[in-house]
């Protein structure tokens, strides 16, 4: 799907969760809604994020790709766009007339399709509550090498504060398979790894 020449263009106006996730974001068009819910839950299930996901929440801003396929935390439309996971967000509202638009001009040249959606979308603005908005405490914490230094830093910064988000997160991480955690973590993408923990030592 990546590398297809086509272009595929994925409406995500629902819930975008494993296989749903793998049969879209590999796509060149990703256009998140209101509506959207993204997540990779598979650590809770015992299982750990495939389809491709290590390659795609590896390349996420900093460490937030460690961070949404360990917990298994859920995106909205608005966090979709803002980490890279779509490409557009449009009003779900405005998604019948987005789709007729596409197929009156019958074509599959990138950049045309791209200018199409570009009249029906906007940049939503993030919840004060986004996960988003704690790119800095995800990096210090997600960057650990290990399971275990992952749960301490979240610890040591719970400490120091009442977030209700890092409550939240070390709960996840406790409630999901420990087998899970370690395949997951060890499946990400090593060569992007070491290219973000290189980065952060600067």
């Amino acid at each position: 799907m990546a590398t297809y020449s086509k272009p595929q263009l994925s409406i995500l106006n629902g819930i975008v969760m494993g296989g749903g996730a793998g049969a879209s974001i590999h796509g060149r068009f990703r256009v998140a809604t209101e509506n959207s819910v993204f997540a990779m839950p598979e650590t809770a299930l015992g299982l750990f994020p495939d389809v491709g996901a290590s390659y795609f929440l590896s390349r996420l801003p900093g460490f937030y790709g460690e961070y949404v396929g360990l917990t298994g935390a859920r995106l909205d439309g608005a966090e979709m766009l803002e980490c890279g996971l779509a490409t557009h967000f449009v009003p779900a509202a405005k998604l019948s007339s987005l789709e007729e638009a596409l197929v009156e001009v019958n074509t599959s040249d990138p950049v045309v399709i791209s200018a199409i959606i570009d009249k029906f979308s906007h940049r939503p603005l993030l919840k004060e509550k986004s996960s988003f908005h704690r790119l800095d405490i995800i990096d210090r914490c997600f960057a650990r090498r290990t399971v275990e230094n992952i749960l301490s830093a979240l610890e040591r910064e719970a400490l120091s504060s009442n977030d209700g988000w890092l409550s939240a997160a070390l709960q996840s991480l406790k409630n999901a398979s420990p087998m899970s955690l370690k395949i997951s973590l060890r499946s990400d993408n090593l060569r992007c790894l070491s290219s973000k923990v290189s980065k952060l030592k600067r």
